[in-house]
């Protein structure tokens, strides 16, 4: 038996799964955020999710490997720290941690042969990691502006805010984004907006739903809106191809694994430029949306070191692609 955990920043799956590729216990919670609350405190997230999960199948711990794909595990250091942390809390004999964004590229790639591939996440923050031959390896810091970050979907509602309360003011220029995002929350101007977000009578969580009304906005033609957009795709294609020239891939056909909430809604004002910006400069690859869950990533990376099983592998995809 093994455990996968993926911790996202807005939620968190951990499963159970045997050698033979069953899913044999399950369990979902919020987001994992060590830098807010620390190594330990985040950690302590996992717990009851991992005791769920064994409950369903009956077992206690430790079993036998846990691979832990987490958000905010973007340095060697940061992976160390939390490998130590989830070692010691004695749910498995042996424990592997890597960014969550390699679960993702795990889900997209085949179960056979050398694994090959970019993968691009736009969920609430954005990242990019690749392999390529030999073990190579190709990743960004993707801790903010500092890193060079643009973009993801707490970013892209921030960006919104901004356009429209200059909009209002006048700092800006006009956009339909400062009728839009108060009227969302029932309130007439962006500076009725604003002060209930700075005083906290709107939680800052909901800002995450002003990223679907900002698309919509954009289908609707807004120029602000749609100006937001273009450059997310412009961002995401960036990231795939620097990581496919890192990789020396740009001349081979290789997988451009696409996931989070961002990309699997498929919003054709992005997904339509970002295909043909990556055929521009990535003629070679092979862009698809991943929408079956980044645990699932987890979950094979389990199999991929514990099991020699010659159905394993489909028997636990055919598990998420009914539904699991």
């Amino acid at each position: 038996m093994a455990l996968a955990i993926d911790a996202g920043n807005s939620k968190t799956d951990v499963v159970l799964v045997s050698t033979d590729g069953r899913l044999l216990g399950s369990a979902r919670g919020g987001g994992f955020q060590p830098p807010v609350v620390g190594t330990a405190r985040a950690v302590d997230t996992l717990a009851p999710l991992v005791t769920t999960a064994l409950a369903k199948a009956e077992l206690s711990p430790p079993v036998g490997h846990l691979s832990a794909f987490l958000a905010n595990a973007d340095f060697p250091a940061e992976e160390e720290a939390l490998a130590a942390e989830i070692t010691a809390r004695g749910w498995a004999r042996t424990v592997s941690v890597r960014n969550d964004t390699f679960a993702l590229l795990r889900a997209g790639l085949p179960d056979d042969g050398e694994p090959v591939g970019v993968a691009v996440v736009c969920g609430a923050g954005i990242n990019c990691v690749g392999l390529g031959r030999g073990g190579a390896t190709a990743r960004f810091p993707s801790v903010g502006r500092i890193s060079g970050d643009w973009g993801g979907g707490a970013h892209l509602a921030d960006e919104a805010l901004w356009s429209a309360a200059r909009a209002e003011d006048g700092r800006g220029a006009r956009t339909e984004l400062a009728r839009a995002l108060p009227a969302h929350f029932g309130l007439p101007t962006m500076a009725e907006l604003i002060e209930a977000l700075h005083l906290g009578r709107i939680p800052p969580h909901r800002r995450h739903e002003l990223t679907p009304l900002l698309f919509t906005v954009a289908a609707d033609g807004d120029p602000i809106a749609r100006t937001l957009v273009a450059r997310q795709a412009e961002e995401i294609a960036a990231m795939a191809t620097v990581a496919l020239h890192r990789l020396d891939l740009l001349a081979d056909p290789t997988p451009v694994v696409l996931g989070g909430s961002v990309l699997a809604a498929r919003h054709p004002l992005l997904h339509d430029p970002l295909t043909h910006l990556l055929s521009e400069r990535a003629p070679k690859a092979v862009p698809h949306v991943l929408t079956t869950p980044p645990v699932l990533g987890a979950a094979l990376a389990t199999l991929d070191r514990t099991t020699s099983h010659p159905d394993a592998y489909a028997r636990l995809r055919a598990t998420y692609e009914r539904g699991a």
